[in-house]
């Protein structure tokens, strides 16, 4: 009997304020749970537009804290109503002066797993994060769910493949990757970059981004949202480029092993001479 998960992916366009915005991905995620998704992941920091086209101090005031802050106890809630394992992606405060782009992870029955923090920060123009953000201290966690063991990496991550590797040594079978990437800047990476990560390290990524152009100059989010096997094949194609979208795919996790012995990458790794690879 295969091994699929049914794995879910929601991509929403900003809807002008936080309360709104949160409850219309909770109707997204009850639609997902309806169609029998067992694991979800929202789009970055997907309770408020991303703010970080601006360098603006007031926007720190809508960071929280996790797993204590509102947002995340209301998630722990609908993933115990739904039965499905959340990831959810939001800016946190962990106290005075200490901001990251996090994700928690939250099992089935409603229990916080963990977090992983956004390692890599951009700063470039219409991504100021470096004014938000610390870059993540946590590493590259994996957690145990309901499902099997995931991981997370956000958005500009996607670009180093070094954190691929750390999952997928870590045990990964399915990573997601939430995002905020505009149509201009990197829009012919989108369906490059996240299958040769899934082919190169032998496991499901779940590629998510947000959509609309959220009332603010330079954006287009282009949506796009889709999952790729351990092949590097999408998976009953992608999302809308204009509209949300729930995306709800089969994951026949035992691909994984059946890869795995076809390409042996982690059998004929070299890490000896990869010198390199870890220094400044």
């Amino acid at each position: 009997m295969a091994n699929v998960v049914r794995a879910a992916l929601v991509q929403s366009e900003w809807t002008g304020d936080k309360e709104s915005m949160i409850e219309k991905n909770i109707g997204y995620a009850r639609e997902a749970a309806a169609q029998g998704a067992r694991i979800l992941c929202f789009q970055e920091i997907f309770s408020g537009p991303y703010f970080c086209t601006r360098q603006e101090n007031e926007h720190f005031a809508t960071a929280e804290p996790i797993p204590d802050g509102p947002t995340i106890t209301r998630m722990m809630e609908l993933a115990r109503e739904t039965g499905m394992v959340l990831i959810v992606p939001i800016f946190e405060t962990e106290d005075a002066g200490h901001y990251y782009n996090a994700a928690a992870v939250i099992d089935s029955d409603g229990a916080y797993l963990g977090k992983y923090r956004k390692t890599h920060i951009p700063q470039v123009a219409g991504f100021w994060e470096k004014f938000y953000f610390r870059p993540g201290n946590l590493g590259y966690p994996v957690f145990d769910t309901a499902v099997g063991r995931i991981g997370v990496y956000i958005c500009y991550d996607r670009h180093f493949p070094e954190g691929w590797r750390e999952l997928g040594l870590a045990g990964a079978k399915i990573v997601f990757n939430p995002s905020a990437t505009t149509r201009g800047h990197s829009k012919y990476l989108w369906e490059l970059e996240q299958p040769a990560a899934a082919v190169a390290n032998e496991y499901f990524v779940g590629a998510i981004n947000r959509v609309g152009s959220e009332d603010l100059e330079d954006t287009d989010y282009y949506g796009s949202s889709y999952f790729a096997s351990p092949r590097g094949q999408i998976i009953d194609g992608i999302a809308s480029d204009t509209s949300d979208e729930v995306v709800v795919r089969d994951l026949d996790l035992d691909l994984i092993e059946e890869v795995r012995h076809h390409w042996a990458f982690y059998r004929d790794r070299r890490p000896e001479v990869y010198k390199r690879i870890a220094n400044p």
